[in-house]
């Protein structure tokens, strides 16, 4: 499986378009979901596409940027079990058990975000010490103090950080990226503070 991130005009045919060339090209579209709509009149696509043996990313890559108007901004590789893993069943996943539900955010937003890694990390006067991390994530974070939303780097890795009350926060990576767009940084927000909301009602 690929994931294809594009960014293309919000206007009719235009998704159209785009599909008759990632199929020309050998690519097989399984799922696709609008990550950002903007200003400009341009939104911002992720695309879970399969290829045909024998296919290279490369030439889905060449289709999709000769339609007009369409900006392919990434392309990896997508194992996270075959599909796209919707908000809404990051929330059920939070609700079924709400005394963990501190811990299922954590376990829920690689696959939600499309990224490698999720901690919770508690705020120290030594630092920062990981609480609770995903398969992947780093063994020391080490972050810039910030009170809010907001990104950041650490080595490779382009980090988003939600403030989870009580000198916590979580964050989620991406190595390499792509970049976390303001949408995915205020969907991250609120699964957060969701979450935080479902375990303190327990």
């Amino acid at each position: 499986m690929l994931l294809l991130r594009v960014e293309l005009p919000n206007v009719p045919g235009s998704l159209g378009r785009l599909a008759s060339a990632i199929g020309a090209a050998g690519g097989d579209i399984e799922s696709i979901e609008i990550v950002e709509k903007r200003v400009d009149g341009t939104d911002v696509d992720d695309v879970l596409l399969d290829m045909v043996e024998g296919t290279m990313p490369d030439s889905v890559v060449s289709a999709c940027n000769a339609v007009d108007g369409v900006k392919v901004l990434w392309i990896s590789r997508y194992l996270a079990g075959g599909n796209l893993f919707p908000d809404l069943e990051v929330v059920e996943s939070l609700t079924a058990d709400p005394k963990i539900a501190l811990d299922r955010v954590v376990e829920a937003l690689p696959v939600a975000f499309r990224c490698e890694w999720a901690a919770r990390v508690a705020v120290t006067e030594n630092g920062f010490e990981i609480e609770r991390a995903s398969e992947g994530a780093p063994t020391s974070i080490d972050l810039k103090p910030d009170s809010g939303l907001a990104r950041q780097t650490i080595g490779d890795d382009l980090v988003a950080i939600a403030p989870l009350g009580q000198a916590r926060v979580v964050a989620i990576g991406r190595r390499g990226g792509p970049e976390f767009l303001d949408s995915e940084l205020a969907r991250l927000g609120h699964l957060v503070g969701l979450a935080a909301s479902i375990a303190r009602a327990t």
